[in-house]
């Protein structure tokens, strides 16, 4: 009997720790889903995925998502630097910028554009289409991996970038893998 009331107690807690990492609403706002959903539906972009950057969230823990708007779950997700130049000195808080050489990561809408292999090996362009990151492009804001980002999540920060989205090895080849097999662009929101 002991056994029996072990296996349910340990089927319910496994079945609760499944919802609640699915659960994107304590680390995706509603309304963000919500706007890329609106935003992709009359346009030709993919309307299965997204990404989200919740720059809200501490940069050690995970707050980069691969998001299913069909299904409204998290597919993927994993830590992801922001910007030396967002550090705001003795607080949690960051700043932001679309100005070439603040090394500040950018808030905003992006198209997830072609790949190609440069000096991190594979990247992705980033194609800014707010105000606050229209210049992406123009100063080279791309989506790829580097060493010092963790596979998981911890108490101390990512490394920083000088205004680039940086994944680890790992989580960058399975970002990769919904991209690649993308027939559609797809969005990238990064919000704080």
């Amino acid at each position: 009997m002991k056994k029996f009331i072990f296996l349910f107690l340990f089927i319910i807690f496994c079945s609760k720790a499944e919802s609640q990492e699915n659960n994107a609403s304590s680390v995706l706002p509603e309304a963000k889903i919500l706007e890329i959903k609106n935003f992709v539906k009359e346009k030709n972009y993919n309307r299965d995925i997204a990404v989200f950057i919740n720059f809200k969230i501490h940069s050690g823990k995970y707050r980069y998502f691969v998001y299913d708007l069909k299904n409204n779950k998290i597919l993927q997700k994993a830590v992801v630097s922001h910007g030396s130049g967002s550090v705001v000195k003795n607080s949690d808080a960051l700043k932001f910028s679309n100005t070439e050489g603040s090394y500040q990561s950018s808030l905003g809408k992006y198209e997830i554009l072609n790949s190609y292999n440069g000096k991190f090996g594979k990247a992705y362009r980033l194609n800014g289409l707010d105000a606050g990151n229209s210049n992406a492009m123009e100063r080279a804001v791309v989506l790829h991996s580097f060493g010092c980002i963790p596979d998981n999540e911890s108490q101390s920060p990512a490394c920083l970038s000088l205004g680039c989205p940086m994944l680890s090895a790992n989580a960058f080849t399975q970002t990769a893998k919904y991209l690649d097999q993308s027939q559609q662009t797809v969005i990238l929101y990064a919000f704080y």
